[in-house]
C-alpha cells in the first residue's frame, strides 16, 4: 500500500528491462520485484502454447502476491510458437541458433501471458497473440546475429525492437507484444479492475 496515496502499489513481477519500458513510456507508477520462481517445467510442457503462457504468467505474478500482499502483481511471459513447437528463451548459442533457423522463412505466433493478482483476491488471467511472418534468414546473417548477443533472454532468440526487425516482413496484431508486454491488453485488465465497485483503485 502507497503511504501517501492509500492505493495499492502496482509491482511488475518480472527481471525485463523490455517490460518495465513499455510500462514506463505508458506512464505507469510501478515498483518491480522478481519473482522467485524457474521457468518451465516438464508439466508446463504438455499445455497449449496459450495456456504454458497464462500458467507462467500467473505463477509469476502469484509467487511476488505472496510476498506483497498489499500490492496488484502484474506477471507476464512470452513464448513463440511455430509448427508444433514451443520456443522460450534459448539455452545457449546453439539453441539460439536452431530457434533462428526454426523460424526462418515462417509465420509464427508470439504468444504472451499476462497475470494480475490483487490484493482483494481479485485475479485475472488473459493473453495475447500477433503472428510474425519472417523471411529466409542466411546463414550468415543468423551467425552475425548470435555474435551480436541480441538472442540473450529473449523468447524465439529475437528481439524485433533491435536488429532482428530486418528479418520480419510482417507483423499482424500487437506490436508491444512482441517486444514483451502487449500494453493494450494490460490497460484493458487494468481498466477492468479499475471500473469495478469494490475493487481497489490503482494508478
Amino acid at each position: 500500500m502507497d503511504n501517501v496515496t492509500g492505493k495499492p502499489r502496482l509491482i511488475l513481477a518480472s527481471a525485463s528491462p523490455r517490460r518495465r519500458q513499455l510500462l514506463e513510456e505508458a506512464r505507469y507508477e510501478f515498483d518491480v520485484v522478481v519473482p522467485p520462481i524457474a521457468e518451465p517445467d516438464a508439466l508446463l510442457s504438455k499445455l497449449s502454447p496459450t495456456n504454458q503462457a497464462e500458467a507462467l504468467a500467473y505463477f509469476k505474478a502469484r509467487a511476488v502476491a505472496d510476498r506483497c500482499p498489499d500490492a496488484c502483481v502484474l506477471g507476464a511471459d512470452t513464448l513463440v510458437a511455430v509448427a508444433g513447437e514451443i520456443m522460450g528463451k534459448p539455452a545457449d548459442e546453439a539453441d539460439a541458433r536452431r530457434m533462428l533457423g526454426a523460424l526462418s522463412g515462417t509465420r509464427q505466433e508470439v504468444i504472451t501471458g499476462v497475470a494480475l493478482i490483487c490484493s482483494d483476491n481479485t485475479r485475472l488471467i488473459s493473453s495475447e497473440t500477433t503472428r510474425v511472418t519472417m523471411r529466409e534468414i542466411l546463414k550468415a546473417e543468423i551467425d552475425a546475429y548470435i555474435a551480436a548477443g541480441e538472442w540473450k533472454d529473449k523468447a524465439g532468440a529475437y528481439a524485433i525492437q533491435e536488429t532482428a526487425d530486418k528479418f520480419v516482413t510482417r507483423v499482424e496484431g500487437s506490436f508491444t507484444n512482441v517486444v514483451g508486454l502487449p500494453m493494450e491488453l494490460v490497460e484493458r485488465m487494468l481498466r477492468e479492475l479499475r471500473e469495478r465497485p469494490d475493487a481497489h483503485k490503482i494508478s
